[in-house]
């Protein structure tokens, strides 16, 4: 799990995620079900808010990456109000098919 240092281009792939969660409570729950590849946290956002979703990264071996401000993560998001974490989710695997026999 990497954390710290922010590649610049990284949170632009917020963009252009096929699927993304929101805020604290859709990032936890991406968290619970293991859906989350990558999260996003504001450097801004109040520690109480952001410090359960950074414990279940760590414990859960997902990369945090940290943004400058909410503003600008929520533009990210393609939001127009701040959010104080965020996450690119996993595509789901294909399903594989059950053969009778």
């Amino acid at each position: 799990m990497a954390t710290g240092r922010m590649d610049a281009t990284m949170p632009q792939r917020l963009t252009t995620a096929s699927a993304r969660a929101v805020g604290t409570r859709q990032t936890l729950r991406a968290l619970e079900k293991g859906a989350a590849e990558i999260v996003f946290v504001a450097r801004d956002a109040e520690e109480r808010v952001t410090r359960p979703v950074i414990e279940m990264c760590r414990k859960n071996g997902v990369q945090v990456v940290y943004v400058d401000n909410m503003r600008l993560l929520g533009q990210y998001c393609m939001i127009n109000v701040g959010a104080a974490t965020a996450a690119i989710l996993r595509q789901e695997p294909p399903r594989k098919s059950r053969a009778s026999g």
